[in-house]
């Protein structure tokens, strides 16, 4: 009886095993005999289906790389740029209410009734809560860093604590870093990155937008950081690893800022300083202004189509599909 019971009790196991090893086999109603789903059907499903949610289009774009790439940099903003020249309001505000598609071009409004069907409610949500927070009233330079590995840490920061506009002055690309994606989180695919080849070019432009350049600086004529006004519009330069802000760019700057130091040494790591330098720009503007967020209705719609443009390669080929299909439908007569 033992013996029996034994001999049942392997089977049973390695009938159980055998089960797991194999594909999920059901009775086929028409045939009686076994059905196995098939893959392709699901495939084909998936095939079909149009979702932006899918591939992350800039997985090869590393900050070394894009800092290397001008015409990348470029690319990546889609919303047509306004020219220096030309002001928005009170306050600098870099996309014109227009996206060109071929010889065709849409609104934002249009941009979001396009690509919005085809993005997931929580992404759209998470846009909106990110265009909510951001602001170009304050923006960050760093000038002649060589380690890229600051500057993605640099550029996460930004992007964490709602800086939209960064500008990178000189990088020495003499000391390269392969990968340094995982520091900055792929960050810099939503920030609006700018290369200067000069500290001059780089200021007198940011000036004629109407920034105050405020570069980080030990010295006596420095001012706290905790004593700035951070609701004007202000530019934050931090400078090089080793030598720290260029004596270029101590002279062409409005007004020199320090972080109060309590230890025995007298710096940060560059990435560090640009984070809390950030960080108290956002919290005495949130304590002036009540936030730190400052676009307009029009302004966070423009954003909104930017982000939604670079979500995805296959938005920008929504976005031209419609502007096809508009372009091809008459125009009623008044």
């Amino acid at each position: 009886m033992s013996t029996c019971r034994t001999l049942n009790l392997t089977q049973i196991r390695i009938s159980i095993c055998s089960l797991k090893k194999s594909k999920p086999c059901f009775l086929n109603p028409r045939t009686a005999g076994p059905y196995r789903p098939s893959a392709r059907s699901y495939s084909s499903i998936q095939a079909a289906a149009v979702s932006l949610e899918s591939a992350d289009d800039s997985k090869n774009e590393t900050v070394e790389h894009l800092l290397s790439n001008r015409d990348d940099v470029l690319r990546l903003m889609k919303m047509e740029r306004r020219p220096d020249a030309e002001k928005s309001g009170s306050r600098w505000f870099p996309y014109l209410d227009r996206y060109k598609c071929g010889s065709g071009e849409l609104s934002g409004s249009e941009v979001l009734e396009a690509v919005g069907p085809y993005i997931m409610e929580d992404r759209k949500e998470r846009f909106a809560n990110v265009v909510k927070n951001r602001s170009y009233s304050v923006c960050l330079v760093v000038e002649g860093l060589s380690d890229f590995g600051n500057v993605s840490a640099a550029f996460r920061s930004a992007d964490a604590l709602g800086f939209q506009s960064v500008h990178v002055v000189s990088c020495d690309s003499s000391k390269r870093y392969r990968d340094n994606r995982h520091v900055s989180m792929g960050a810099e695919k939503w920030l609006d990155i700018e290369l200067w080849d000069s500290t001059q070019e780089c200021f007198e432009v940011l000036k004629s937008r109407g920034y105050r350049i405020a570069t980080t600086h030990v010295g006596m004529d420095a001012v706290s950081i905790y004593d700035m006004d951070w609701s004007c519009p202000t530019a934050i330069v931090v400078g090089n690893e080793n030598r720290g802000i260029s004596d270029e760019a101590l002279e062409l700057s409005d007004l020199h800022c320090s972080i109060p130091m309590k230890g025995m040494v007298d710096s940060f790591n560059v990435s560090v300083a640009a984070g809390i330098l950030m960080h108290q720009a956002v919290c005495d503007r949130t304590s002036r202004l009540g936030s730190h967020g400052d676009l307009t209705l029009a302004e966070s719609r423009v954003l909104l189509a930017e982000f939604s443009l670079r979500h995805s390669k296959s938005a920008i080929s929504i976005a031209h599909e419609y502007a096809k299909r508009k372009a091809a439908t008459p125009m009623p007569k008044l």
